[in-house]
């Protein structure tokens, strides 16, 4: 299935070679491990700290950086997808608009060294991370909804080769 994944830099310092080719894997592996069946569209902005920190400002009013923030274009309830997708289908596109991720590449970079495994995978669980908000999970309580989101970021990272903890050491 083609997936049309736009995705941009903020400042060509932030450019790694394995950040997009992650990403791009992340997404589609996610969109498969979670049976969706339709072409979707998504759109990524790599940033710095100041950038995202910005953007927390002005969409939460959380004036702080962060590591990565999702903004879904529907609500969909975590692990129900529609059946009958075409609703959400742009006419002209005939994608899925999902929604947009922001990802902070310096925070990224800062949580693999903290967490001792490398930058693709920090980066790649992110972008796992945020495509589950896009489907529609959460993690705002400490109970089932973060034990269900968790479940399905460790699923899928196991499902990408060289995502899991182990494998990255």
């Amino acid at each position: 299935m083609k997936h049309k994944i736009n995705l941009v830099f903020e400042e060509l310092s932030l450019r790694r070679l394995t950040v997009p080719l992650i990403i791009r894997t992340c997404i589609r592996d996610t969109l498969k491990e979670e049976g969706v069946k339709v072409p979707c569209e998504i759109n990524v902005l790599i940033t710095d700290n100041a950038g995202i920190q910005t953007i927390n400002r002005e969409s939460r009013k959380i004036d702080s950086p962060t590591d990565v923030l999702s903004f879904p274009m529907f609500s969909f309830v975590p692990g129900e997808l529609p059946e009958d997708w075409g609703e959400y289908l742009d006419p002209e596109t005939g994608l899925c608009p999902l929604g947009d991720m922001c990802i902070s590449l310096e925070r990224a970079e800062a949580q693999a060294k903290e967490f001792g495994h490398s930058l693709r995978r920090e980066v790649g669980y992110l972008t796992i991370h945020s495509m589950l908000h896009l489907l529609g999970y959460d993690h705002m309580d400490e109970g089932p909804q973060k034990r269900q989101m968790r479940a399905r970021e460790e699923a899928i990272a196991a499902s990408i080769p060289g995502m899991t903890r182990e494998e990255d050491r």
